[in-house]
């Protein structure tokens, strides 16, 4: 694969950068380190740092030969809060903290990147290297774009990557439009009355509620979802109880919601509260229901998708490259991004390894030198794109 020259001589110390990452993972907004690695890396090329962006972020901005546009690259530098399981040599060394999703590698990657584009500073404007903090579900982006993330560092585009197991090494694929899913968690609290576990009649009981509640509410895709609008709704914990022999006065279920439009997004929302009420009212229980709006539905815009796709051609070849990729029910916060600044989010494939957000994954370093040049030359390229 016909990766850039630079970036290929740097293949060793990419994967030096990434272990170190991967051996000192941190979770959402305490990337304190990896953060400074990140803007001294940057200092260290003659690259304009600004930190404290959003809590832990950090931005780039490299400067090109001449006025231009503006082009921004993002890449995530949160890790997760779970055990890894694997015997690597460079794994985790805390305890419970763990990179199970690969943002090591997009961090690595975007830094390769803006090494080569300093070097070479071969395109007009400027490059925005955006790393940005808590992608897991704890509102980077937003956190990132509130701090004045684009008033402060325009873009006229953006792009990120991911990388995704089980595709072919270096495949690149992109959908156009509604790539990946909406994302909401709930949390229901049922309220009964507890009694002694051998007197029964005494209770009002919220397991029983609980019980029946979890399954009324798969009726809500199932039933009133259109056959055609595609939705998840996942009960994924059920609290309650602490002894054999006491029926509890509280349970609690929550979980999660996916969706991919906004009008089923509101469908499922008043369904949860209408059927939560209607089963807890039918046992004299009592119910609230909280649910909180997180991820937006991420959407590509198709001009970008198809420049970002050409570009990889340069760099995987024609038959490694798609916009084949099914819409996604996992979520992704770069969805923020992309509603302000038109853009494109691309899947970089990493081969047959273990799935992202299990114990047992890691990040392929054969791919660090395949993102990074696919993210140096979306920025060379676009830059001369649009000046042109």
């Amino acid at each position: 694969m016909p990766v850039l020259d630079l970036i290929a001589q740097q293949a060793t110390e990419l994967t030096r950068i990434r272990r170190d990452i991967h051996a000192h993972p941190e979770i959402g907004f305490e990337e304190h380190r990896t953060s400074s690695l990140v803007a001294e890396k940057l200092a260290e090329w003659g690259i304009e740092v600004h930190r404290g962006i959003g809590g832990t972020g950090v931005v780039g901005l490299v400067h090109g030969k001449g006025e231009g546009p503006s082009i921004g690259l993002r890449a995530d530098m949160d890790a997760l809060p779970m055990e890894e399981l694997t015997n690597a040599s460079h794994r985790s060394t805390k305890s419970g903290v763990f990179h199970g999703c690969g943002h090591d590698g997009h961090t690595t990657m975007l830094l390769g990147a803006a090494h080569y584009l300093a070097a070479t500073r071969n395109f007009p404007g400027k490059i925005v290297l955006i790393f940005q903090p808590a992608e897991e579900g704890l509102g980077g982006a937003v956190a990132m774009i509130r701090d004045g993330l684009f008033e402060r560092f325009p873009c006229d585009e953006i792009y990120a990557l991911h990388n995704w197991p089980g595709a072919e090494v270096g495949k690149t694929t992109t959908r156009c439009g509604v790539a990946m899913a909406a994302s909401d968690n709930f949390d229901i609290v049922i309220s009964g009355r507890g009694a002694h576990g051998a007197q029964p009649h005494n209770s009002i009981d919220p397991i029983m509620v609980a019980a029946s509640l979890a399954q009324a509410l798969q009726t809500i895709v199932s039933r009133n979802v259109d056959p055609l609008s595609s939705a998840t709704l996942s009960i994924t914990q059920i609290h309650g109880g602490s002894a054999y022999n006491v029926i509890p006065d509280n349970v609690t279920l929550s979980g999660t919601i996916r969706t991919f439009d906004e009008a089923t997004r509101a469908l499922i929302a008043e369904r949860m509260r209408a059927i939560s009420m209607g089963v807890a009212q039918g046992f004299g229980a009592e119910v609230e229901v909280s649910i909180r709006k997180g991820f937006r539905v991420l959407e590509n815009s198709a001009p970008h998708a198809e420049a970002a796709i050409d570009i990889a051609r340069t760099i995987v070849g024609d038959e490694r490259v798609g916009f084949d990729a099914d819409p996604m029910s996992g979520s992704e916060d770069f969805a923020d991004m992309l509603a302000l600044v038109p853009g494109a989010y691309l899947w970089l494939g990493q081969g047959k390894t273990a799935a992202l957000h299990n114990p047992h994954y890691d990040f392929n370093d054969e791919i660090l030198p395949i993102g990074a040049s696919l993210l140096a030359k979306i920025g060379e390229t676009r830059t001369q794109a649009l000046r042109a």
